[in-house]
């Protein structure tokens, strides 16, 4: 009984996300209400609330969720990509990453709606991308390349730039040609990151 409780419980939690991130797209972060997330799915918001303790709660796990696709596909790591030095490596790395952004999104768009109205979700980004320049700078660590004090700062900048590029394709697709854009990035990359 105790199984069958939890996978509800579970299952409840997933609808309320997915719903969530519908209607986020559908309406906006702000025009949508616990309520609408709710009847949404057949529930109330007491049933919410159970699940979340707010809107901004539920969009921490959309957060989180497109960290987990973003990071399930890698094969090596982030860390061990910048630790190659290798230019196929990254190309092949940035070029996953460009493939997966049609379906991170819907996640991506409604975070950074809830973000301009919810200063803790914006911490909340804050916080996933520092994490992800921070494996970056590992990388540079481990391989002991540039000096110490310029191995974070090459690595927001690479980061920086793959970040303002998805972004900017979320609003309007790719104004030039995918795979030019990937050798430039690439380019970039290997110049931030890479000593030949």
């Amino acid at each position: 009984m105790v199984g069958l409780r939890k996978a509800q419980k579970e299952m409840t939690r997933s609808l309320l996300i997915n719903k969530g991130l519908e209607l986020f797209n559908e309406q906006g972060y702000s025009a949508t209400t616990v309520d609408d997330i709710a009847a949404g799915v057949g529930t109330t918001r007491t049933t919410f609330y159970l699940h979340f303790p707010s809107k901004a709660d539920l969009v921490r796990s959309l957060v989180s969720t497109a960290d987990e696709m973003l990071t399930s596909i890698d094969d090596p790591a982030l860390p061990e990509v910048v630790a190659s030095n290798d230019r196929a490596t990254i190309k092949i790395f940035l070029g996953h990453k460009f493939d997966q952004w049609a379906d991170l999104k819907p996640y991506i768009t409604a975070t950074h709606q809830a973000a301009a109205v919810e200063p803790d979700i914006q911490s909340t980004i804050d916080q996933w991308f520092d994490h992800a320049i921070d494996e970056m700078t590992a990388g540079l660590t481990k391989a002991n390349r540039f000096d110490s004090a310029t191995r974070r700062v090459r690595c927001a900048l690479a980061f920086g730039e793959l970040e303002f590029l998805s972004r900017r394709w979320m609003r309007l697709g790719w104004t030039v040609d995918r795979d030019v854009a990937l050798d430039a990035m690439v380019d970039s990359w290997c110049h931030l990151l890479t000593e030949k």
